[in-house]
C-alpha cells in the first residue's frame, strides 16, 4: 500500500514538475534607470521687462519662456501683417521664383491713393503694374505697406471681410486666446493680442522660409515703388533678423523680434515681443536689453549620450541587457525648466535568444517644445530561461 502511494506520488510529481517545465515564461518588462523628472540646473533669471507696456519671450526649441505677467490685450498696429503673410502663404504657396502674380487694379490704387491721404503708411501702385507674390509680401513687410495687405487680402480671400475670418482661424489654430484680428494691416485698434500670443505668432512665421527670408532684409526693390526700407532700423544689431514693427495709433509702439545667436557653436534664435511702448526707440531698446540677458542665459547640453543605458531588461533567471541609446541628443536649456523621460519598451517573449542591438523601443524625451523619441537597443543578449530555473520555479507564480 505503502509503495503504491510514493509510486502515485512521484507520477503526480513528475506531471507537476513537466507543467511546470512547459508553462510559458513570462515576457521580461523594462524598466527606467534615469529619474523621471529633472530641473535644468540654475535659476531662471531676472529678465528686464519695460517699465512701460508688456513684454513676453521664448526660445526656438523650447517655445514660450516667460513673459512680464501684466499682458493685456492691446492693439497689434502692423504687427498684423505677420498674421497676414502667414494666411497669405498657406492658402498660396509659392511656387518658382516668386510665386503667382497679382495685377494691380483701380481698386488697388485707390487703396493707395485712400491710405496715402489718409497719411498711413503706404507703397504707391499702378493700375497694370505686376508684382509677384514674394514682391508684394516685401513690400507689405519691409516698408509696412497697409494698402498692400489689403492688395493681398483681397487677392488671396475675395473681400478683407472673409480674409479676416481666416486669419483669426488661424490665430485660433496656433492658440492665440487673447488675440482678435479685425483687418489685415492692423490698422484697427480692434486687432488686438497680446505679447504672448505674439511670440506663438512669430514661432509660426519663423518656420516659414519666406517670411524669415523677408523680415531680414534692409531694403527691397518694387516695380513702380523702387527701393523700399525696413521700418525695422536696428536689423542686425544684437543678431536681430526680424521680424516686425507696430506702430502710429497712439497707443503705443510694438516690436516683434527674433534674434539670432551662437551657444556652443551652434545656431539658437531668441524670440519676443514688446507692446504698448512709448515709441519705436523704447521698443527696440527694450527689445535689445531682452535679447542680451537671454543670450547670457541660455545653454546647449547633451542630455543623452550614443550607447548610454537609460534602462534595462531585468528577467526572473536572472538574465539582464542593458537598453541604450541610438543617438546623441543635444538640446537647448533655459535655467529652471523640468525635463522628462519616459520608456516606452515592449515587454519580450524571451523563448529564444535576443541577440544585441534588437530594437527596445524609446526613451520620450519632453522639454518645453521639444518633444522626442529616441530610438534605443538593446546592448547585450538576452538568453531564454534555464531548465533548472523552469523546473524550480514556484507553480503557482506568473514568474
Amino acid at each position: 500500500m505503502r509503495g503504491r502511494t510514493l509510486i502515485v506520488l512521484a507520477a503526480l510529481l513528475a506531471v507537476l514538475l513537466g507543467w511546470n517545465y512547459l508553462r510559458p515564461a513570462p515576457a521580461v518588462a523594462a524598466s527606467l534607470s534615469l529619474p523621471p523628472t529633472a530641473a535644468i540646473a540654475g535659476s531662471p533669471p531676472t529678465l528686464p521687462w519695460p517699465a512701460l507696456g508688456s513684454a513676453a519671450v521664448g526660445v526656438s526649441g523650447l517655445g514660450f519662456i516667460a513673459s512680464s505677467g501684466n499682458e493685456q490685450a492691446l492693439p497689434t498696429a502692423s504687427v498684423a501683417k505677420v498674421m497676414t503673410a502667414l494666411v497669405i502663404i498657406a492658402d498660396k504657396p509659392l511656387a518658382g521664383e516668386g510665386g503667382a502674380t497679382l495685377t494691380m487694379t483701380d481698386q488697388d490704387v485707390q487703396t493707395y491713393q485712400a491710405d496715402k491721404a489718409d497719411q498711413q503708411s503706404v507703397v504707391e501702385v499702378r493700375a497694370g503694374e505686376r508684382l509677384s507674390e514674394f514682391q508684394a509680401l516685401e513690400a507689405m513687410l519691409i516698408p509696412s505697406g497697409n494698402n498692400i495687405a489689403e492688395t493681398l487680402a483681397r487677392w488671396d480671400a475675395g473681400s478683407i471681410p472673409a480674409f479676416v475670418v481666416r486669419m483669426n482661424k488661424r490665430a485660433k489654430d496656433l492658440g492665440m486666446a487673447k488675440t482678435k484680428f479685425a483687418d489685415p494691416a492692423g490698422l484697427s485698434t480692434e486687432s488686438v493680442s497680446t505679447p504672448s500670443d505674439l511670440v506663438s505668432l512669430g514661432f509660426a512665421a519663423m518656420r516659414q522660409p519666406v517670411i524669415a527670408a523677408i523680415v531680414k532684409l534692409p531694403q527691397a526693390q518694387i516695380p513702380v515703388a523702387g527701393v523700399v526700407y525696413n521700418v525695422d532700423y536696428v536689423l542686425g544689431r544684437d543678431g536681430i533678423i526680424g521680424i516686425k514693427t507696430g506702430s502710429g495709433l497712439n497707443l503705443g509702439a510694438n516690436f516683434l523680434f527674433a534674434a539670432a545667436i551662437t551657444v556652443s557653436g551652434r545656431p539658437v534664435t531668441l524670440f519676443g515681443c514688446v507692446m504698448g511702448q512709448p515709441t519705436l526707440a523704447a521698443a527696440f531698446s527694450a527689445a535689445e536689453a531682452l535679447i542680451t540677458a537671454m543670450a547670457a542665459a541660455v545653454t546647449i547640453k547633451q542630455v543623452l549620450a550614443k550607447h548610454q543605458a537609460v534602462g534595462g531588461y531585468d528577467s526572473a533567471w536572472g538574465e539582464h541587457a542593458d537598453v541604450v541609446s541610438t543617438v546623441d541628443v543635444n538640446l537647448v536649456e533655459w535655467p529652471g525648466m523640468t525635463v522628462r523621460q519616459r520608456l516606452d519598451a515592449p515587454a519580450l517573449a524571451v523563448d529564444k535568444p535576443v541577440p544585441p542591438d534588437s530594437p527596445a523601443g524609446t526613451l520620450h524625451i519632453d522639454l518645453g517644445d521639444y518633444k522626442l523619441d529616441v530610438p534605443l537597443v538593446t546592448a547585450s543578449s538576452l538568453y531564454p530561461a534555464g531548465r533548472l530555473w523552469r523546473v524550480t520555479r514556484l507553480p503557482w507564480s506568473n514568474s
